[in-house]
C-alpha cells in the first residue's frame, strides 16, 4: 500500500496457540466425510439440516470477531482463522447455506474450545486509509469433506458472543451448472469495520473515507457482510430446486478467466456493484459463449475496480477512487482507472452486459408488470398493470437512453416510482445474445429481499413474494436447461422506451 501506516497505541501482539483442523476436529466431531456437491443440490439438501445456526447475541463491539486468509478455497484446501476476542476462549462451528427442508443450513464441522485473545487494534493506512487487522492466526481449518457451497463460519465466545467469518467453497469445475456468484467485493465496499469504507469515514462523509479495503479484516455487523440480506434467501431458493449449482466468488471470476467454462448460467444475487475488467470481460465471453446470465439485483458492475495483493495473498485489496482525477492510473493506463463504468475517461456503461442500468437512489415503489405473457411471468397469472408494492428498491435500474443498449433488449416491466423526491421509472428486461445466451435482470436491489414476503418489509406483500420466487424458479430452472434463446427468444421493444419522456 502506498503511504505510511498510522500505528495506535496497542496491545503487544500475543502469540497463538494455532489449532489445526482436519477431518476430526479437536471437539472429536468429525467432519461429514460425504464429499462435494456433485451434479445435484438434491442429495446434500436431503440431509438434515441445522435449525440453530443464526447468530443469537452479538454482544460488546469487539467481543468476539474474526476474519479469514481466503475468501474461497477448493473442496479439501485449508484456511486459517484470525480471531480476536474480549474472552478467555471461543469455538468455531462451519455452516453450509442451503435448503435441508426449510433449515436453510446444515453444520458441517465444529472446533473444540481455542484459547481467546485480545489481538491487536485496527491499522489505517495514512495514504490509502485502507483498514487492516494484523493478527496473528488462531487456527487452521481443513475443507476435507466440506461440500461446495456458500458457507458461515460462527464464533462463539465463552461468553455466548457470536460472529460469523464467511466463506467459500468454491467448485473445481463449472461445466453444466449454474455458477451462483457472492458478491464479496461489494460486501467489502460497504465494510465499517476499522471506521472506513469505500463511502465514508469516522467524519461520516466522503472526505475521509477509504480509496482501497482489504479483506484482511473482520466484517462489521453480524459479521456476515451483506450476505444475509442480498443472497442467502436466493441460495435456499436455488437449492431448493435440486438443480446442478456451483459456487464461486467475484475474487474468483476475477482470477480464472476457465471460471465460467461449459457453465449453463450465472447468477448473480441482490447487490453486486463492484467489479474489475477481468470480471467483467470473463462474464461477457461467456454469455457470448452461451452462457446465461440473471441481475437478481440493480446497480450491478456499476463500480470500477482493481485488485492488489496483502501481506495474506493476491487479490485481497480492492481499489476504487471512485474519481478518475484522484486515481494515479488514469493517466497511464486510463482503462483501469477506478470511476463509474460509465464515465471518462474511457467509458463503457454496463447496460452493455446488464440490457438496463442504474438510474436512482433511493428509490422506492411497487414493481408493475408491462409484458405479462413474458415467458419468466407464466403461471404468475398477472396482467398488464399488475403490481407487487415494496419490490422496487432502494436502488433501480431502468433502459440507458444513450446506449449501448442489446439489439434484442425486450422490456417486461415498466414501474412508476419515485427517486427521492421526483418521479422516476425503473424497468425489468432480457436480451438474448452469442450463441444463444438470455440474459435477465429485475431492476431492483430488493428481489432478493422480496423472497422473505411481508418479513422483508417495505410493504412487500405475500402475493410479491409468491410472485418473485415463482419467477426465480422459472428462471434458475430454465438457466440450468441450456441456452435460453433456444426456447425464448427476446421480443425487441426497448425503443418505445428510449423514445419516451423521462
Amino acid at each position: 500500500m502506498a503511504g505510511g501506516i498510522r500505528r495506535p497505541v496497542a496491545a503487544a501482539l500475543v502469540p497463538l496457540i494455532v489449532v489445526v483442523t482436519g477431518a476430526c476436529t479437536p471437539s472429536g466431531e468429525r467432519a461429514d466425510p460425504r464429499g462435494a456437491l456433485g451434479t445435484s443440490a438434491d442429495a446434500e439438501n436431503g440431509r438434515t439440516g441445522t435449525a440453530d445456526w443464526r447468530v443469537r447475541r452479538k454482544g460488546a463491539e469487539h467481543e468476539i470477531e474474526g476474519y479469514a486468509d481466503h475468501v474461497s478455497v477448493l473442496p479439501g484446501e485449508s484456511f486459517r482463522l484470525f480471531v480476536s476476542t474480549t474472552t478467555p476462549g471461543f469455538t468455531a462451528e462451519a455452516f453450509r447455506m442451503g435448503w435441508y427442508g426449510g433449515a436453510q443450513a446444515r453444520r458441517v464441522w465444529r472446533s473444540g474450545r481455542n484459547p481467546g485473545v485480545r489481538q491487536a487494534p485496527a491499522q489505517v493506512d495514512a495514504t490509502t486509509r485502507t483498514v487492516t487487522a494484523p493478527w496473528r492466526p488462531s487456527l487452521t481449518v481443513s475443507t476435507a469433506g466440506w461440500p461446495e457451497g456458500s458457507y458461515l463460519i460462527r464464533l462463539t465466545a465463552v461468553s455466548g458472543a457470536q460472529r460469523y467469518v464467511p466463506v467459500t467453497v468454491r467448485s473445481p469445475a463449472a461445466r453444466g451448472r449454474v455458477v451462483v456468484l457472492n458478491a464479496t467485493t461489494t460486501w467489502q465496499a460497504y465494510n465499517m469495520w476499522g471506521g472506513h469504507d469505500l463511502y465514508k469515514g469516522p467524519s461520516g462523509g466522503m472526505a475521509d473515507r477509504a480509496t482501497a479495503v482489504s479483506f484482511d479484516r473482520p466484517y462489521d455487523g453480524n459479521g456476515a457482510g451483506k450476505f444475509m440480506a442480498y443472497e442467502q434467501p436466493a441460495i435456499a431458493l436455488a437449492e431448493k430446486l435440486g438443480v446442478p449449482l456451483a459456487y464461486a466468488t467475484d475474487n474468483d471470476l476475477h482470477a480464472d478467466p476457465r471460471l465460467l467454462d461449459g457453465a449453463r448460467g450465472l447468477l448473480t444475487l441482490g447487490h453486486d456493484e463492484y467489479w474489475s475488467s477481468a470480471m467483467r470481460r470473463h462474464a461477457t465471453q461467456a454469455r457470448d459463449r452461451g452462457v446465461n446470465i440473471a441481475f437478481l439485483g440493480a446497480n450491478a458492475v456499476n463500480r470500477h475496480i482493481r485488485f492488489a495483493p496483502t501481506r495474506l495473498g493476491a487479490d485481497r485489496l480492492v481499489v476504487c477512487y471512485k474519481d478518475a482525477a484522484a486515481d494515479p492510473v488514469s493517466r497511464t493506463d486510463p482503462a483501469e482507472s477506478t470511476q463509474d463504468w460509465r464515465l471518462p475517461p474511457m467509458p463503457r456503461p454496463e447496460s452493455d452486459i446488464i440490457g438496463i442500468q442504474y438510474v436512482c437512489f433511493p428509490a422506492e415503489g411497487p414493481f408493475t408488470v408491462h409484458r405479462p405473457d413474458f415467458w419468466l411471468f407464466r403461471g404468475t397469472g398477472v396482467r398488464a398493470g399488475t403490481r407487487f408494492p415494496g419490490v422496487i428498491g432502494p436502488e433501480a435500474d431502468a433502459v440507458n437512453r444513450d446506449g449501448p443498449t442489446p439489439a434484442t433488449l425486450e422490456i417486461v416491466a415498466h414501474s412508476r416510482i419515485t427517486c427521492g423526491d421526483r418521479p422516476a421509472v425503473a424497468h425489468a428486461s432480457y436480451y438474448t445474445a452469442g450463441r444463444g445466451a438470455g440474459v435477465f435482470a429485475t431492476g431492483t436491489m430488493r428481489w432478493v429481499c422480496a423472497m422473505r414476503g411481508p418479513a422483508c418489509g417495505h410493504g412487500i406483500t405475500e402475493e410479491g413474494r409468491r410472485f418473485v420466487t415463482r419467477v426465480t424458479e422459472t428462471l434458475v430452472r430454465a438457466m440450468a436447461a441450456g441456452p435460453l434463446a433456444l426456447a425464448h427468444p427476446a421480443r425487441p421493444n426497448y425503443r418505445t422506451f428510449v423514445q419516451a419522456a423521462p
